[in-house]
């Protein structure tokens, strides 16, 4: 009885301190959608969630819907999603290429090779900007929408690398041999024996590429020039410009507004997502 009393002490303090933790993180996205519906006014008097008794305003959606004053959100929408998508598929691809090559062949210099994967690990993003700069500035690339997705077609994230041949090593090598001797060469073994049991990996790495890809403005305000060619995240970055005054509630409701999709598919996708990171720290 005792042992039973302890055990659930120890789960009320346990799941006490993730809760507290948890509120605290989701607390300023919580305070961010009360304050869509508050005048300016109130927004910074208090830290309260919902907006005073009788001073709720909706006006704040319909003119954050007029993002700017060319275009509304759904044309931003569009253009993000016009080098996301193409920027998902070619992560999905070239990453697990080039994890199914690291982890389940033997090559000279393979060793190498994942050192140089895990080197470039440690390296900021910010290292590669300029180089692959100039490189676009040459070929022409420059305010294309191409610039932000063609290098996801190489394999260029080591880290979600990294994270496939984690989860591939949980995978038994029984299964590769069996499917070569049913006839399977590497490419088929890969497409129909090893990606259905990868797809909590995956998907995992998919739902970090379109997460990182709608919060990412550095990558649009260095590539893209021209105001046509706008995504999301600049265009939320125009209605601190567009106005004399800051209207902070009109700039919240649009936050909330696009970072919908992104929850929706975040919380379709939370499962193989968990399964994903939790099994890519495994060992064969």
């Amino acid at each position: 009885m005792r042992r039973i009393t302890k055990m659930q002490v120890n789960a009320i303090i346990r799941y006490s301190i993730l809760t507290i933790v948890g509120f605290i993180l989701i607390y300023p996205l919580i305070w961010m959608i009360g304050s869509s519906f508050k005048h300016n006014i109130d927004i910074f008097g208090n830290l309260s969630i919902l907006p005073p008794a009788g001073r709720w305003t909706f006006e704040h959606f319909p003119n954050a819907w007029q993002l700017t004053s060319r275009n509304t959100m759904i044309f931003y929408y569009m253009n993000t999603l016009r080098f996301l998508i193409p920027q998902v598929v070619g992560q999905v691809i070239s990453c697990t290429l080039a994890a199914y090559a690291i982890g389940r062949f033997e090559f000279p210099g393979k060793k190498i090779v994942f050192t140089v994967v895990m080197v470039t690990l440690l390296m900021p993003e910010l290292a590669f900007r300029i180089p692959i700069f100039m490189l676009y500035r040459d070929l022409g690339l420059l305010d294309t929408f191409a610039s932000l997705y063609i290098q996801n077609f190489f394999a260029v994230n080591s880290f979600f690398v990294f994270m496939i041949i984690q989860f591939m090593r949980t995978i038994p090598r029984e299964l590769d041999e069996a499917a070569e001797i049913d006839g399977c060469g590497p490419l088929k073994t890969l497409i129909y024996i090893l990606v259905p049991v990868l797809r909590p990996i995956i998907i995992t790495v998919g739902l970090l590429t379109f997460m990182w890809g709608m919060n990412d403005f550095q990558g649009p305000l260095i590539f893209l020039r021209s105001p046509d060619n706008r995504v999301l995240s600049l265009a939320l970055r125009m209605i601190l410009q567009d106005y004399e005054v800051t209207h902070f509630g009109q700039m919240f409701a649009a936050a909330f507004m696009a970072l919908i999709p992104t929850l929706a598919i975040f919380f379709a996708c939370s499962r193989y997502f968990v399964e994903g990171v939790t099994q890519s720290g495994g060992k064969e």
